[in-house]
């Protein structure tokens, strides 16, 4: 409801500068006898909007109250020392000036709204996103929620669990020789070696996008995770030999770790994976 309100201001604040601007065409053209006079005072009030847009309406209507002051005396001195009668077109710029100004200001209030809604709207989606888009695989996130599941069902069924997690050695240094957008595809190649080594109801986990990093929960004990671990770099050397070297221009190469759970030394998700993750440093 929230964001329908800040969308319908945003529309009808800007409908209203169009028409404060249409009718102001209009006033210009029906007076063509104070042309230069109209055209300064509406430069006047345009950057009385523009100033209201960059800071606040505070300060916008501050300015406007000067405006309408020096116009109003500058219409009584004309008056006085000329003797003209104050026209009602006198007051059009007195109207026009707080009107856009107010106009101006509930469309970039609104706008603001709804983009604070919306970085709100997208921080919420990745913290609460279980599946990377680019590789369909489940994250950290899902992770956290999944080993919960599967270390019960490991204790209960008194079955090993096992995480075997899985990094490119030297990726820091790699993404200086491939392109942006070549970095995601070499992701997604990687990803699937590693799913054509498992089983189909095995789980993969994009455990950190940035400093890449794959985790793979198996119900097997460490030895029996060497197994998968020898296929996963069976498929990779294949794969650098007829694809990867020529694509990327770059030899890829892995680490592999692999951690079994026991409920007595893992405190949650975070050290299962930090604990599989010094294992890395045994694989060179």
């Amino acid at each position: 409801m929230r964001r329908n309100r800040s969308s319908l201001w945003s529309d009808v604040a800007f409908l209203a500068f169009l028409v404060l601007c249409y009718v102001t065409i209009l006033y210009l053209a029906g007076d063509p006898d104070r042309y230069l006079q109209n055209l300064f005072l509406l430069n006047i009030v345009f950057l009385l909007a523009i100033i209201t847009y960059f800071t606040t309406v505070t300060a916008g209507l501050v300015l406007n109250v000067a405006f309408i002051f020096a116009y109003g005396a500058f219409i009584l001195y004309r008056t006085v020392t000329g003797g003209e009668a104050i026209q009602t077109s006198a007051y059009f710029w007195i109207v026009l000036a707080p009107l856009l100004t107010l106009a101006v200001w509930v469309f970039t209030w609104s706008s603001r709204q709804l983009q604070t809604e919306n970085d709100q709207l997208k921080q919420q989606k990745e913290r609460l996103a279980t599946l990377d888009e680019s590789t369909d695989l489940k994250t950290s996130l899902a992770f956290q929620k999944d080993l919960s599941v599967f270390a019960g069902i490991s204790e209960r069924y008194d079955i090993p669990l096992t995480l075997v997690v899985i990094k490119v050695k030297f990726w820091n240094e790699m993404r200086r020789f491939i392109r942006a957008e070549e970095l995601a595809d070499a992701v997604l190649d990687i990803t699937k070696i590693s799913q054509a080594s498992i089983r189909t109801n095995d789980t993969l986990y994009l455990l950190d996008k940035e400093n890449v990093t794959w985790g793979l929960l198996l119900f097997t004990d460490r030895e029996g995770s060497k197994v998968v671990m020898d296929r996963i770099r069976s498929g990779l050397s294949q794969f650098n030999t007829q694809d990867f070297a020529d694509k990327y221009k770059v030899q890829l190469n892995l680490k592999i770790g692999a951690v079994e759970y026991h409920k007595d030394s893992v405190e949650s998700a975070l050290d299962f994976v930090s604990q599989a993750q010094r294992q890395l440093e045994y694989d060179v």
